[in-house]
């Protein structure tokens, strides 16, 4: 081997290992020259604002998801008009002089203090934790103008956008496939039904209300519907001989709703993997928006397809037109109530989808993670508290969570399991579509 040949070698295997090397490095030079600020602050106010949304109403309203979602997102374009890492998503006004922490508060104070004014002296507390610390001069006076200044911006964009229409329902004869009232088992006044507003009111990212339209849910009479049935019947059913003890376990697990559970969750990961401020209110307003249109489109689906629930499907079947489904007057589901709105495609399933491929995209999928749930309704909304044992179950990616939570309706006897696959795959799509057109990485 001649002495230039033996040379090139040297110097490619030099070259090689100095690559290796930088690549090697890379996460932690990027880490390293990534802003300094802590979530803690994105943390405290997510977790305040939430618990005052929990307990004006329960978080039977879009109210509490609709205001996370703009505070949120003023905080985010508060801090990116300070150190622009992501697009804004109404506010474009650079102010390199701000104090970040002030200014995210401000903007978040704004917000929440807008939507619950009278949680004011509460969430004054909160603000005056941060403003205490900061200097007196010009980056707190215009980190106070720049917060005040986003949360306009964001409130102005979401004025008028319908989040609590009461939108008519026109009720429909008995009929196979068809959602019939059945407020003996909902336990809401006779000619009550939730969520048509749902439907109409306007997403903050999807284009339309019907943007993704899901396919039609099986024919009553086919054998796809006939499996689904008799699936639901026998594992959903309130003594079911065939349901096995975790089966049982997660469905009531999985009730929370998504918008407390995964807020959660979130507040959750983003302080065990030492998310930044910056980041942090991206995730959280994107988690959120998510959420909300998730809502917005799955409703406005399940209006569109006005498809029957298991219970009424079970009590009914011998007047469905299917020779191979078996009615039973006296079956009832697992925590013995169903929630008075069409079925199809699942609600719990699509916003599940949706915010855990926000978290996701995030820290990826192949993320193994425990998710805590301390306690759940017993039955309806309005029923007792029961605590969960255990309160935590285990996962090894997002998208293995987003499905058990579908998948958890069939269990708890109040989907069929088209029902819920297509929650999830309408979750997914809506998701995805959140993530990739806005507030993306500068």
């Amino acid at each position: 081997m001649n002495k230039n040949f033996q040379y090139k070698i040297f110097m490619w295997l030099t070259m090689f290992c100095f690559l290796s090397l930088v690549g090697c490095y890379k996460p932690i030079i990027q880490k390293a020259t990534t802003t300094p600020y802590s979530a803690k602050l994105t943390i405290e106010w997510n977790q305040l604002l939430i618990s005052m949304a929990q307990v004006e109403d329960g978080l039977l309203t879009l109210k509490g998801v609709r205001a996370a979602s703009m505070m949120h997102l003023a905080m985010h374009d508060a801090l990116n008009n300070i150190k622009a890492r992501y697009a804004p998503y109404a506010l474009l006004n650079p102010n390199q002089s701000a104090n970040p922490y002030l200014a995210a508060a401000q903007a978040a104070f704004e917000v929440a203090v807008n939507q619950y004014p009278n949680q004011r002296a509460e969430l004054l507390n909160l603000l005056h934790k941060t403003s205490n610390q900061v200097t007196e001069g010009e980056a707190k006076n215009q980190a106070i103008e720049l917060g005040k200044h986003a949360a306009q911006q964001i409130l102005a964009t979401r004025d008028g956008d319908g989040w609590n229409n009461e939108a008519q329902y026109q009720w429909h004869s008995m009929a196979p496939g068809v959602y019939a009232e059945f407020n003996e088992h909902s336990g809401t006044p006779e000619g009550f039904i939730f969520g048509a507003g749902w439907a109409k009111a306007q997403p903050f990212i999807l284009p339309k209300q019907d943007h993704f339209r899901s396919p039609p849910p099986p024919a009553i009479n086919s054998k796809a519907y006939t499996k689904a049935f008799n699936e639901v019947k026998q594992l959903g059913s309130h003594e079911s001989a065939t349901r096995t003890a975790d089966q049982t376990h997660l469905a009531m697990w999985w009730k929370d709703f998504v918008e407390n559970s995964h807020n959660r969750l979130a507040r959750q990961l983003v302080q065990s993997e030492n998310l930044d401020l910056w980041e942090s209110t991206r995730l959280f307003a994107l988690l959120n928006m998510s959420v909300f249109d998730a809502y917005i489109n799955v409703f406005d689906n399940k209006f569109f397809y006005n498809h029957w629930r298991p219970y009424t499907a079970i009590r009914w079947a011998e007047n469905d037109g299917n020779p191979d489904t078996i009615a039973d007057k006296n079956w009832n589901n697992l925590h013995q109530h169903t929630y008075a709105f069409p079925s199809y495609p699942s609600a719990h399933g699509t916003a599940c989808a949706a915010a855990m491929t926000v978290l996701a995209d995030t820290f990826g999928d192949a993320f193994p993670f425990s998710m805590n749930t301390s306690e759940v309704n017993k039955a309806g909304p309005f029923s007792e508290n029961i605590p969960m044992d255990p309160a935590n179950r285990s996962f090894m990616s997002f998208s293995e969570a987003a499905y058990e939570c579908s998948m958890s309706r069939i269990y708890l006897g109040i989907h069929f399991r088209y029902d819920s696959i297509e929650g999830n795959q309408l979750g997914n799509k809506v998701g995805d579509y959140v993530i990739q057109h806005v507030l993306q990485p500068i």
